[in-house]
């Protein structure tokens, strides 16, 4: 994202997890020419390598080695990414299916195929869900942190509860009529809705509402706290036991949960729209009204009710509806995690300083320029005294002239404030707002309006590619010449998600890649791309055909060396020709090491195939998110990072930059990230060649994972610094950590 003696029972109920694993052999022997790499059985399925993933977050629910409020948080983080799943892959699978598209996936799954399976997958993980929603709910009670039915309070406190109720919840219900004179009402994605039906006293006939439970930040919490306490009733269930202030006079005969998703997959015709945010605002406004693709209801309700909805909702009873088990929408069990009681979280972490900036007040443009790039790693190291001081910075100081910068999500802050400050102190601003930000169009919108209101040069950027580079560039004036400076990251510039996720940045001012920079800012504000760049490498035009050449030019080393190796730090491994590209590599002896967050084609192991080859998955207290890309070469190394998961999208049809790590420092940093995340016996989980993960368990029930590790090493350089001791501290972290993948390779 991320402790007890009953580690050992929780180890023998799995049979998942191993001790130990062994590292993939050097070299792949001969293999016969004929062998199809196009072939469909190599390749994983994204959907359901991407359930795969949060089956690993999900172990982090179940883990009784992880804090309990923690472990709450990861239940509610995958109950959100279910939704997410349904609203954009689900959603998309059925656009598929209902376009008619019978064409298979690079693994040989047909729209319809996929669908199925993942249906089967996600029951499958419910059932799952509950079961960990159980245990945790026992554990917390442990704690006294409970939620509880209404009707097992005290009177007195159910009184207390009805009050609340009648001043703060009653004035904001609309219960609907269902009947031939009432349309059956619109349902808002993701509400929670109680479907009652009642009577008039002593009659027959029965009637039938919708009513909305009104979670929101601006009426109520799901959760309500019980007189202030750690004692919670859910919002539902204190408006089930009230209906009686809603249909006064009325008979109750029953009342059922349901819940609906819709597809938040909505691409309206360009033509239709005048310009890039028309069309965002109308895709907004579709999307409110977009198909359903789910219906999750309780258990309990009636079979001709469920039917009835399914039928109203366009949904196919036995494919679409969800029964769920316990507490529907289990993300909200965010109010839960965000309980304050130290000794149930994680221990806080603090990023700390770039031990270059931390003691430096000097402008960070003279740091840069006579101490060299600098390598940041968040959320280990600080986001707010690097990133944001340096376009701080470059809005105050005189001497820089004009400032460029893509925006892919953000928040209020900093960021924003400094661009603005940039302007109302006369600078040249542009920025490239990326409308099309799944789930971030809205914000997005508001903040280029902003943008533009204070003079700044808002552009959309390219039509048909999402922009989801992230770069800042920044032109000063130093001394007689103009110099370019450039932040290029891993990750978004949002101060949130800074903290939460693991991310990397560099920040330089080498000559040829400013000049990139500045041709490809040029393509972005104006119309044609360069046809090459002299280092970066940038989607859709030179990163995919290049990385693919550097793969090939491995190949051809290792046969001159025998000592070729790739390997990638990334979210996702999607494409097919970078597979396939990857499989030629690890046939031809290649070493291929891969950390890969989620989906994944790639299959180590594979006899005659990707015997070289070997998956990491990382899983940890941080979601991981950084790129990293490197390559032996022949002995002349080479090191990437960038904005680009190996995926079709990210490689054709966005624009992304990869940009070269050539400073030696630097080069070690990045060395010690992949070292210590392949060296991980705690957080570290290995795919086999059939698509399954293991955990890695350690001797010591007390090892750290690789984020707690490199949570110290940012910690102990930023202490060495301050004696200029920093450069030996890493060199000795690096040595520790490729000794002990050695002896990991040796056992």
């Amino acid at each position: 994202m991320m402790n007890k003696n009953e580690i050992q029972r929780a180890i023998d109920e799995d049979s998942d997890i191993v001790q130990d694993v062994e590292s993939a052999p050097t070299a792949a022997p001969s293999v016969p020419d004929e062998i199809d790499l196009g072939d469909p059985s190599l390749y994983l399925n994204r959907e359901l390598t991407w359930l795969g993933f949060n089956r690993r977050v999900l172990h982090e629910a179940d883990d009784i080695r992880t804090p309990l409020l923690e472990r709450v948080k990861f239940l509610a983080i995958v109950s959100n990414n279910l939704d997410e799943f349904f609203m954009k892959r689900i959603g998309g699978l059925k656009q598929q299916i209902a376009a008619g598209v019978h064409t298979p996936s690079v693994d040989g799954r047909t729209p319809s195929q996929q669908l199925k399976e993942c249906q089967a997958a996600v029951r499958e993980f419910q059932t799952e869900m509950q079961r960990i929603y159980s245990i945790l709910m026992s554990e917390l009670a442990r704690h006294d942190i409970r939620i509880v039915l209404h009707d097992d309070l005290p009177p007195d406190a159910r009184e207390r509860l009805r009050e609340h109720f009648r001043a703060n919840i009653f004035p904001m219900l609309t219960p609907l009529a269902m009947d031939p004179a009432h349309p059956f009402p619109f349902i808002s994605n993701l509400t929670l809705n109680l479907l009652v039906t009642l009577r008039f006293p002593g009659g027959s006939e029965v009637y039938m509402a919708r009513v909305k439970v009104p979670v929101s930040k601006d009426v109520s919490k799901r959760l309500i706290p019980v007189d202030g306490g750690t004692t919670f009733v859910t919002l539902e269930d204190l408006m089930v036991k009230n209906l009686d202030m809603l249909f006064p006079g009325m008979e109750i005969d029953s009342c059922a949960l349901f819940r609906i998703t819709r597809n938040a997959i909505v691409e309206p015709e360009a033509e239709a729209a005048n310009d890039l945010l028309e069309m965002i605002e109308t895709e907004l406004r579709e999307r409110h009204f977009a198909p359903i693709v789910r219906l999750e209801v309780q258990p309990g309700m009636e079979r001709i009710h469920r039917g009835m909805l399914a039928a109203e909702l366009g949904l196919n009873e036995d494919e679409d509806v969800f029964e769920v088990e316990g507490m529907m929408a289990l993300r909200d069990l965010f109010e839960v995690a965000g309980i304050e009681n130290p000794e149930l979280h994680d221990k806080t972490h603090r990023a700390v300083d770039h031990p270059l900036l931390a003691n430096d007040r000097r402008n960070i443009f003279h740091i840069i320029r006579e101490n060299g790039p600098l390598l940041l790693q968040h959320p280990y190291q600080a986001f707010s005294t690097s990133v944001e001081r340096f376009l701080r910075t470059a809005a105050e100081d005189p001497k820089v002239l004009a400032i460029k910068m893509t925006l892919y999500r953000t928040s209020a802050g900093p960021i924003l404030d400094s661009l603005m400050q940039a302007a109302r102190n006369g600078k040249q601003v542009a920025v490239l707002v990326e409308l099309k930000a799944r789930f971030d169009e809205a914000a997005n919108i508001v903040w280029a309006r902003r943008l533009e209101a204070e003079g700044i040069h808002v552009n959309y950027g390219v039509m048909g590619l999402k922009t989801h580079s992230k770069l800042i560039f920044v032109v000063r004036r130093d001394y007689s010449q103009l110099r370019r400076y450039y932040h290029i990251g891993t990750g978004n510039y949002h101060s949130g998600t800074a903290k939460l996720y693991t991310d990397l940045g560099m920040l330089g001012c080498d000559e040829d890649i400013g000049q990139d920079l500045t041709e490809l800012f040029n393509y972005l504000t104006g119309y044609s791309p360069p046809p090459s760049y002299r280092k970066i490498l940038a989607a859709p035009y030179t990163l995919k055909r290049g990385i693919i050449e550097k793969i090939n030019r491995e190949i051809e080393h290792h046969k001159r060396q025998g000592d070729g190796l790739i390997q990638m730090k990334m979210n996702a491994l999607e494409d097919a020709e970078i597979t396939r590209a990857l499989y030629k590599a690890s046939r031809a002896g290649v070493k291929v090491d891969l950390i890969i967050r989620d989906t994944c084609r790639y299959r180590p192991g594979l006899p005659g195939i990707s015997e070289t080859g070997r998956v990491v998955s990382i899983v940890g207290r941080f979601l991981e998110h950084a790129r990293i890309i490197y390559f032996r070469n022949g002995g002349a190394e080479e090191y990437y990072i960038g904005s680009a998961d190996m995926m079709g999208r990210n490689l054709d049809s966005r624009v992304e930059v990869h940009a070269p790590v050539e400073n030696p420092e630097l080069r070690q940093e990045l060395r010690l990230i992949l070292d210590v995340q392949f060296a991980d016996t705690r957080s570290a989980w290995d795919m086999d060649s059939d698509g399954n993960y293991t955990q890695r368990i350690p001797e010591d029930e007390n090892a750290k994972g690789a984020q707690e590790t490199l949570i110290g090493v940012a910690e102990k350089r930023l202490a060495a610094a301050a004696k200029h001791k920093e450069k030996k501290v890493r060199s000795k972290l690096l040595s520790h950590f490729q000794w002990r993948l050695r002896e990991k390779n040796l056992s």
